[in-house]
């Protein structure tokens, strides 16, 4: 009868929540070598005891970045750190992390996925047509990324630009998902904002040369310019809406 009960409970406890766990390899730095293994996130980095990854590496501040999952997305935040952030080689306060991006703090280079995960990744930008070269470089590289040995692999990701540059072939992402009705209207209105300076923009140039050139007077460029800047003004509220 005990047995009973004990199957009975055990039969209605809720079923345990699935585990999100992620992969980083460092590339570079004093750590160089170690791979830190199906981490659960939230994940911290950081040069302070207390962190999921504790880097030996004095660029780094006491906490560095926290990876955390949100709307099955991987996102990648700074915590404020004093030497900055960069992913694939752009510095960033707020990320979405694929497999293969090279993410850089201080003066240690972390590699974010398995290789079963990066090798998968290549093969969907291979189906995509993403990649220009010789497909049977790609087919080469997507081997050395499933069985590599550590050390030959980060000694090929290292000196492969090609391979890099593959994987961080930039793409339009996906349009935030679940947005309230206000949050949609106000994505709406940036959208539009953006879309008519640039109409406004490319409607004032003169068409292509003969070579397929097409030159800016000195209003279009500075005009162009503000949009830049208009937009990393953009990044950098979304990266730190505190203003701090």
């Amino acid at each position: 009868m005990i047995y009973r009960k004990l199957a009975i409970r055990i039969a209605l406890r809720p079923p345990q929540p699935f585990m999100t766990v992620i992969t980083l390899r460092v590339l570079d730095g004093a750590d160089r070598g170690r791979v830190y293994a199906d981490l659960a996130i939230p994940v911290t980095i950081g040069r302070e005891e207390g962190n999921s990854v504790q880097l030996n590496d004095e660029r780094i501040s006491r906490y560095h970045i926290k990876i955390q999952e949100d709307q099955e997305k991987i996102v990648l935040t700074d915590l404020e750190s004093t030497n900055g952030t960069r992913v694939n080689g752009e510095e960033t306060h707020l990320r979405i992390l694929r497999f293969g991006d090279v993410i850089d703090v201080g003066r240690s280079k972390l590699l974010y996925g398995t290789r079963e995960q990066i090798s998968a990744r290549l093969e969907a930008l291979k189906a995509a047509g993403a990649f220009q070269g010789d497909g049977g470089d790609l087919d080469r590289m997507t081997e050395q990324a499933e069985s590599a040995p550590t050390g030959e692999f980060e000694q090929d990701w290292n000196d492969s630009e090609q391979l890099r540059s593959t994987l961080h072939i930039p793409s339009a992402p996906d349009l935030p998902e679940g947005l309230s009705p206000g949050q949609a209207a106000e994505v709406s209105e940036l959208l539009e904002y953006l879309h008519l300076r640039a109409r406004s923009l490319v409607q004032g140039l003169a068409p292509p040369d003969r070579e397929g050139n097409v030159a800016f007077n000195y209003e279009q460029w500075q005009d162009l310019l503000d949009i830049q800047s208009q937009l990393a003004e953009y990044l950098q509220r979304i990266g730190d809406p505190e203003g701090e």
